[in-house]
């Protein structure tokens, strides 16, 4: 922070960056690690001009050599700015000579119940495109095994087919996104019926909430973007290659419909699982509230009954203990019965008014 514009900074830890080409061409692909070979990449690509070109940069770890990137294929500071900051909302920008510059957000639904995303970089360029990511991992090795198959419809389209199809293959990786999602919201809506539940359960139910509106912010932009690409003139996108794009931005329409849905899902669990919670109180209470209705009566006949004190028996007979229902056998067999039969009475009493029955 407080930096002037452009300035490229590398955070702590940053992998070292790992150069992947792969250059290919309607009838083969090639592909091979430039790590530590910078000079033998560009002398690659300036002895096969006629081939099309992947760079794949992974890893940020190496200033210098970022900045060697930025002087050879003409990248605009404030742009490779954005590619090191990678908190990046996706975009689209148009540059030199109809370059594009597009940022997307790869996504995955961790163990830990958040949404995971990393930044991908693409830069194209009149005959190749060039990609940056911070981590190693990514979902991209299904685009570079299309490139590697012997009957690539992938090699046959123009470089700018490359770019449409990171992008898509981003889109496409949001559904393992979201039916990860779907399975564990699944998951949460049978624990909540179940008998023995996990005490921490609304705290699931929060943070999955949580994920599905970070992933909806994650792929607002991402239509944004695509929508701004359709809205581009041809000599920037090529009308055929905006016909790829509309599918991505059918793709984009139907995760947030998704999103949306879970989202609404989500809530209307977490009201289930509060109104389940508070049924459940309610029974605790019904039932307290019977034992306390059958002891009041009790407790006020005992109370009366063994405080009857009475100093003769009505015959001139001291009553030493002034109780007289230890001097009467029945005494307490008859207050017994009484007790029993006021029990018997109150719980007929809750049958017949269904208080006694579950809510179940």
């Amino acid at each position: 922070m407080g930096q002037r514009p452009g300035t490229l900074t590398v955070r702590p830890g940053a992998p070292k960056p790992r150069l992947f080409l792969m250059a290919y061409d309607e009838a083969s692909c090639d592909e091979a690690e430039y790590t530590d070979r910078y000079d033998e990449l560009l002398e690659t690509l300036r002895t096969g001009p006629e081939r099309k070109y992947w760079i794949d940069v992974r890893g940020y770890g190496d200033l210098p050599l970022l900045e060697r990137l930025m002087e050879n294929f003409n990248l605009h500071p404030l742009q490779m700015e954005d590619v090191l900051n990678d908190y990046q909302r996706a975009k689209v920008e148009v540059f030199d000579d109809n370059r594009l510059f597009l940022v997307s957000r790869m996504t995955e639904f961790t163990t830990d119940l958040e949404i995971d995303d990393d930044q991908l970089s693409i830069f194209t360029g009149p005959n190749y495109v060039l990609t940056f990511q911070d981590d190693y991992e990514d979902c991209l090795e299904v685009l570079r095994n299309r490139l590697r198959g012997p009957s690539s419809q992938l090699r046959r389209h123009p470089i700018a087919y490359l770019a449409y199809a990171l992008t898509d293959v981003v889109l496409d990786h949001y559904y393992p996104t979201m039916a990860a999602i779907g399975d564990y919201i699944e998951e949460l809506e049978d624990s909540i019926f179940v008998a023995r539940r996990e005490r921490r359960l609304l705290n699931r139910i929060l943070q999955v909430k949580k994920s599905v509106v970070r992933f909806r912010r994650l792929v607002y932009p991402e239509r944004d973007k695509i929508a701004e690409i359709l809205r581009m003139p041809d000599e920037v996108v090529p009308e055929d290659i905006k016909t790829y794009y509309r599918d991505c931005y059918d793709h984009a329409i139907q995760a947030l419909d998704l999103a949306e849905s879970y989202r609404d899902n989500i809530s209307s669990l977490a009201d289930l699982y509060l109104s389940d919670q508070s049924n459940r109180m309610n029974e605790v209470m019904k039932v307290l509230t019977i034992i306390s209705s059958i002891f009041i009566p009790l407790s006020f006949v005992v109370g009366l009954y063994g405080m009857n004190f009475q100093r003769d028996d009505g015959h001139g007979h001291l009553l030493p203990l002034n109780m007289p229902e230890l001097y009467q056998p029945w005494g307490y067999p008859v207050l017994l019965a009484i007790l029993a039969g006021i029990v018997a009475g109150q719980l007929y009493y809750f049958w017949r008014k269904g208080w006694l029955s579950s809510n179940d």
